[in-house]
């Protein structure tokens, strides 16, 4: 369609396009589509109808899965649409948590993927690709992906979850914002349609975290959206392996770099770490020195280091059920809003892990010999989330701090000086038991990732942190410091010698890691004076989730499934 007479296209497609779907909504709802909420609000039960009249075959659709807070109503109404009016959609979302998110192409509502992370849903995720029920465009970063949000996977319709809503049409999104942000300003500026679930409707909301006019139509939910405690460990299920690493970690890496800024990952692993901090780091002096600014969820693993003084700031990807009332009441830790309660932030989060912390400290399912990681396995495509960005050496970072100076010295000594321009680097810690569950070995001569390219014809293979970008392997075994490694078969037989009893750990050239050894490239427990026989469950500062709670004063209520007394 040109202007008449001109030959030139119009450029208000994306308005008009807006406005349709706008009408076809108002035709099909009619009453159901209230004066209330800015007049934006949608009967409960018209979900469904909702849906089919602004979603368009072939719309790329964004669903907001995230790690903790899902838009589970709205994904509900979802899978009921007819396939034979609405098909091959292109979901882009950031997390594949619930059924729900592959109902939709098991009922052949939607063809194509582009995401991030889908743990609970990597198996099925893998079974319905090898079937052809879908087409992965990518798996991507969260700062990646939220990228192409603005460039070329912007949504045309953008379903997300909120708090509560005002009279006027605002969002509250609570503590858990997580992705919301990002998704909203995405859709609303660029012509789509943005739908909200909420649990509750009110005359003012404490504070707008979404304006009423970014956003088109609200319904209440039958019930509060699902949050997921995702961060939550029970120190009951540390074990001593993990008391042994998180010593290590703390005492060959924390402290030897001073690391002040830093990133901790999902895991036991660094949950034993959290929990030594007012204990085996208190007894090294190192209060004051190391782990005082985090980019981290209100973990509650944390609660005795910021109740000790350890902690300085923390700001947070999302939220932690049970944590409200103890963010509440510190709130010279959290970032709060007037209102008292945390702003989260996936983007904003994910951005100051990759430039602003030295140090990133995960853990993977598997690991080559040239130090690539993966999470991606043979019949489970769990994806990656933000690890990427986490695990990362900032290219484009221009401050400086002694971690990470100190971090690319020994780069540039490692290479005998060869680098040229001086610059530092981040410490980039892959965290793993030579053994993960069932005995499967961590350590690997190539990854699973590799075959899953060939099955699901991806261009590269699923690689979770590059092994150019990791700088230390801790496992039960010792610090392998890779910084310092010359050549590409001294970084191999680096990796080999902290790989305990797998085969590739069996396969070391002996000699060659002996001689890594002597040079401090291999530290084992010993070389590094950390007492193997302190390491036990009596080091952590709590032992179950009620002591968590105790050392809150009780403002800590851990949800149900977390509580045995």
């Amino acid at each position: 369609m040109n202007h008449p007479g001109t030959g030139i296209a119009p450029w208000n497609n994306r308005a008009r396009r807006r406005a349709q779907r706008l009408a076809r909504a108002a035709e099909a709802l009619g009453p159901a589509l209230g004066g209330d909420c800015g007049g934006k609000r949608v009967a409960t039960a018209s979900a469904v109808a909702l849906l089919s009249a602004v979603i368009e075959s072939g719309d790329r659709v964004c669903l907001e899965g995230n790690n903790q807070k899902q838009a589970d109503f709205l994904a509900k109404a979802l899978v009921q649409l007819d396939p034979a009016q609405v098909n091959d959609l292109h979901m882009v979302q950031s997390v594949i948590s619930l059924p729900e998110h592959l109902d939709v192409f098991e009922n052949g509502i939607a063809s194509r993927l582009d995401f991030s992370f889908s743990g609970p849903q990597g198996g099925r995720l893998a079974k319905l690709l090898s079937q052809g029920r879908l087409s992965i465009g990518a798996i991507h970063t969260y700062l990646e992906l939220f990228g192409r949000y603005f460039v070329d996977l912007t949504p045309q319709v953008a379903l997300v979850a909120a708090h509560s809503v005002d009279a006027e049409g605002n969002l509250y999104t609570g503590a858990n914002t997580e992705d919301t942000p990002v998704i909203a300003e995405a859709t609303a500026f660029s012509g789509g349609i943005l739908v909200a679930q909420v649990n509750e409707v009110v005359d003012k909301v404490p504070r707008v975290d979404i304006p009423a006019g970014w956003v088109d139509f609200v319904v209440q939910a039958p019930r509060p959206n699902l949050i997921e405690p995702l961060f939550t460990r029970d120190p009951a299920q540390i074990s001593e392996i993990q008391v042994l690493m998180a010593m290590m970690a703390i005492k060959g890496i924390y402290a030897e770099y001073g690391v002040q800024r830093l990133n901790h990952g999902i895991g036991f692993d660094t949950a034993a770490i959290e929990l030594l901090l007012p204990t085996y780091a208190e007894s090294l002096g190192l209060k004051g020195k190391i782990c005082r600014h985090w980019a981290l969820n209100p973990h509650p693993a944390l609660i005795p280091a910021i109740e000790a003084g350890w902690v300085q700031s923390i700001h947070s990807f999302g939220s932690e059920l049970g944590m409200e009332d103890y963010i509440r009441a510190r709130s010279d830790v959290f970032f709060t809003g007037a209102d008292g309660s945390l702003r989260s932030n996936r983007a904003f989060c994910q951005a100051a892990g990759h430039y602003a912390c030295d140090l990133f400290i995960g853990s993977t399912l598997q690991m080559d010999l040239a130090g690539n990681s993966s999470t991606a396995t043979a019949g489970r495509i769990t994806g990656f989330g933000g690890a990427p960005n986490m695990g990362a050496d900032a290219r484009g970072r221009r401050h400086s701090s002694p971690a990470w100076l100190k971090a690319g010295r020994e780069a540039r000594d490692g290479l005998g000086g060869a680098r040229g321009t001086p610059r530092g680097q981040k410490l980039v810690v892959q965290m793993v038991e030579t053994f993960r569950e069932h005995m499967q070995p961590a350590f690997v001569e190539t990854l699973d990732a590799w075959e899953l390219a060939r099955q699901a014809k991806m261009d590269l293979p699923p690689v979770m942190i590059y092994g150019e970008d990791v700088t230390h392997v801790l496992t039960e075994e010792g610090i392998a410091n890779l910084l310092l490694c010359r050549t590409d078969e001294e970084r191999e037989q680096a990796i080999r010698g902290v790989a305990g009893y797998t085969p590739v750990g069996l396969a070391r050239d002996r000699r060659m890691v002996e001689n890594l050894r002597d040079r401090g490239v291999i530290r084992r427990p010993a070389d590094l004076g950390v007492d193997v026989r302190l390491a036990t469950r009596n080091l952590l500062a709590a032992r179950s989730m009620r002591e968590l709670s105790l050392a809150s004063g009780g403002l800590y209520r851990p949800p149900a499934r977390f509580r045995n007394w």
